[in-house]
């Protein structure tokens, strides 16, 4: 039972909360313990909201996910818990995370941890259903998180770089989509696993990847080259402009690996194609480097 509930809470997908150190890490506070502490919070509270709303999720799509080869083991389509029990146990989990929210950081971040939380519901009962406006919503939540994490850890989050990681995220959604649409054998295959394929085209998905693609390297273009003299960053950020060819393979490689339909989604793109993993690494790894590079000078003497 202790782990049907703990499956419940779908703990691989809180990766996706790290968004919420996006904010410290670029102002170069992460090593800072009471900004680390504020970030961390808003981490952990984002946890339980964003579990809060899969258990809503999951009690909705119980009937359509017990007929699916995959979701037919989650532990509300296979009767393990019961639909109250689990609303009941999603309500505890929002109300953990409001409570622990509004004690230990500024009201703002809780108000969007809030907001955060009833988006992600109306996207879970009615949104889902919306074609384009799903990838819509789903983008936003990443950009609330980013936001929720500078405004816990009272630091200045770049415009530019909120509006790249939307668009971002609009393209992985979008490619996403594709990809599930290319797994599917008909229409009524696909309409089975999410609805809006069926609203969906091969070639409005790919004219949709392609723009929020362009715009996505426009504005990380944008970023690294925009000086914000009332907000000056602590590092030389137009040293990222020299990772912009990783920035373009990898986007442009997810475009490809989409058209096969043979990996299904970011995460599994990440994990199996080592090329697109490699990128992602590599460019992790130089950006780091800029963001640290007077640190590391100071660290190694040099």
């Amino acid at each position: 039972m202790i782990r049907d509930y703990f499956l419940l809470l779908r703990p691989q997908h809180w990766v996706k909360n790290l968004a919420v150190f996006a904010g410290p890490a670029f102002a170069l506070q992460l090593t800072h313990a009471d900004t680390l502490w504020r970030a961390a919070v808003a981490f952990v509270a984002f946890c339980l909201a964003s579990s809060a709303v899969y258990t809503v999720n999951d009690t909705i799509d119980r009937e359509a996910d017990a007929r699916h080869p995959t979701k037919r083991h989650r532990p509300i389509a296979r009767g393990a818990i019961h639909p109250v029990s689990a609303v009941t146990f999603g309500g505890l989990l929002v109300v953990g995370g409001t409570l622990l929210s509004s004690w230990l950081l500024p009201r703002t971040a809780t108000l969007m941890l809030v907001f955060y939380f009833v988006l992600m519901l109306a996207y879970s009962t009615t949104l889902k259903q919306r074609i384009i406006l799903d990838v819509i919503v789903i983008s936003v939540g990443f950009v609330l998180r980013a936001s929720a994490g500078a405004e816990a850890s009272q630091v200045y989050l770049s415009p530019w770089l909120l509006i790249c990681t939307f668009m971002i995220c609009m393209f992985m959604g979008f490619g996403k989509r594709r990809c599930e649409l290319a797994t599917f054998n008909s229409l009524a295959e696909a309409q089975e696993h999410r609805s809006t394929l069926t609203r969906y085209t091969p070639e409005l998905l790919n004219h949709l990847t392609s723009v929020s693609a362009g715009i996505a390297i426009i504005t990380f273009v944008q970023y690294t080259m925009t000086v914000d003299p009332h907000h000056p960053t602590p590092f030389n950020k137009q040293h990222l402009l020299y990772t912009l060819p990783l920035v373009a393979y990898g986007i442009f490689r997810y475009a490809m690996l989409i058209e096969t339909g043979k990996l299904h989604g970011p995460t599994e793109i990440l994990l199996k194609d080592r090329p697109f993993l490699a990128t992602v690494v590599l460019w992790g790894l130089i950006a780091l480097g800029v963001v640290y590079e007077a640190k590391l000078r100071t660290w190694t003497g040099l």
